[in-house]
């Protein structure tokens, strides 16, 4: 809905797209809270040593550069062709541009949102009437010491995507017998098995699991340890049956690191390295750790055949099963949520319309896709598509564009267009 300047806005989140949304509400003069219950680009900083698919150019934006020129004239970003690290990305562009003073004064850092409510309303009250869309925001606060506080806004930005909720390993998205007890001790991330996790991986057998480009990145660099530690081995389950290559390419693929990933995994996948082991159809069963020698014990099943599991042991085991998003912060809001994704229902529906083997076809789908029915709540970012893996930066980036033609009231509002011929230091409150 639109809401004038200079309302305040709380942002959820200091990743890349929480960053932009929050720039932009800046530029248009809004008042701006960014939560965040870490530091600045965390969840990307987790998987930092990973080389991005996308070229820079897809992951910045042109108001981004010009609040970085405007604060530093001697800034030089990375080129638009450059395949940045997760690190790079955040150190090169975020981080430097957390720190403009269009933003640097409105993190809110180590600061936990518990949850967010209407003051006087509860979830099932008042529903569509003017009386909600008057009720600001009680945002329910905790910071590193554990206290807690309230803070206010009249309209909530979620951004705090899905990285750092992983799904469970077992058979049907269920976990595994005794997964939850051992849940700490299985890595849910990609490690960096070649570098500050080495000790962890060399010279051991792991087992990983996932049939995604997380899955296969973590097998490709064990395999690539291995020639230097050749008692590394891996183990590689896809619960996908008769899958001979468990990465399907992508035709005439423009991302060259996507491409060459698919083609090494697929290779290693058909037996090219003694080193690593695939196995199709399989689930992991059961999993329990045995304190007096370090290892997991596991039964692996085929696909509906739990009598027929297999024992075996593994030192390490890696779980790339992809992540979900969690509601707790927004389950006394009216959030209308997908049965199968649990993104929010507007945007399911659409993206379910317009699936593609290619993330790189996708388009956003207009500012009403991004309405709930809770007035002025928004959910955007990775968050937004649930357990969709197919989220881009340059998705994102649109769907602030859009929503704040919704929140300004202007159909035709794209600061991504003026934002390269302001002035330096000036903020546009248009």
């Amino acid at each position: 809905m639109a809401v004038d300047t200079p309302a305040r806005i709380a942002v959820l989140g200091a990743g890349p797209i929480g960053l932009e949304a929050a720039l932009y509400a800046r530029f248009l003069g809004y008042d701006v809270d960014i939560y965040e219950r870490g530091n600045v680009a965390d969840n990307i900083l987790r998987w930092g040593h990973v080389r991005m698919f996308s070229p820079f150019g897809m992951n910045r934006s042109t108001l981004g550069l010009a609040a970085l020129r405007a604060q530093d004239r001697g800034y030089e970003p990375p080129s638009d062709d450059e395949f940045l690290t997760g690190l790079e990305y955040a150190d090169r562009y975020l981080l430097p541009l957390s720190q403009t003073d269009l933003l640097a004064d409105h993190l809110k850092l180590g600061i936990e949102v518990v949850g967010v409510g209407r003051p006087e309303l509860l979830k099932g009250e008042e529903i569509g009437t003017d009386e909600r869309i008057d009720s600001d925001f009680r945002i329910l606060c905790r910071d590193r010491a554990g206290a807690e506080f309230v803070a206010a806004a009249e309209v909530v930005i979620d951004t705090t995507g899905v990285f750092g909720n992983p799904n469970w390993a077992g058979e049907g998205g269920l976990p595994a017998i005794g997964e939850k007890t051992v849940r700490d001790r299985i890595e849910y991330g990609v490690p960096d098995v070649l570098g500050s996790a080495r000790s962890q991986y060399a010279n051991r057998k792991t087992l990983v699991i996932g049939a995604g480009y997380s899955a296969a990145t973590t097998v490709v660099g064990l395999a690539k340890l291995a020639e230097e530690a050749p008692d590394t081995h891996v183990t590689w389950i896809v619960r996908q049956t008769n899958e001979a290559e468990p990465i399907s390419p992508v035709n005439d693929d423009r991302l060259p690191e996507r491409a060459a990933l698919t083609v090494e995994a697929n290779r290693l996948a058909s037996g090219a390295s003694p080193n690593a082991t695939f196995k199709s159809g399989t689930n992991l069963h059961s999993v329990k750790y045995d304190e007096a020698t370090g290892k997991f014990r596991v039964r692996l099943a085929a696909e509906g055949e739990v009598g027929e599991a297999t024992a075996a042991e593994f030192d390490a085991i890696v779980a790339n099963v992809g992540c979900r998003p969690v509601n707790r912060i927004y389950q006394e809001l009216q959030i209308h949520e997908c049965y199968a994704t649990g993104g929010p229902m507007k945007l399911a529906v659409a993206l379910q319309g317009s699936s593609s083997g290619d993330c790189l076809t996708q388009t956003t789908h207009g500012p009403q896709s991004l309405v709930t029915p809770e007035p002025d709540f928004y959910i955007l970012g990775a968050k937004s598509y649930g357990r969709n893996p197919n989220f881009l930066v340059s998705i994102g980036r649109e769907q602030v564009r859009d929503l704040f033609t919704i929140i300004g009231d202007r159909e035709d509002l794209d600061l991504y267009k003026t934002a390269v011929s302001l002035p330096s230091g000036e903020v546009d409150d248009q």
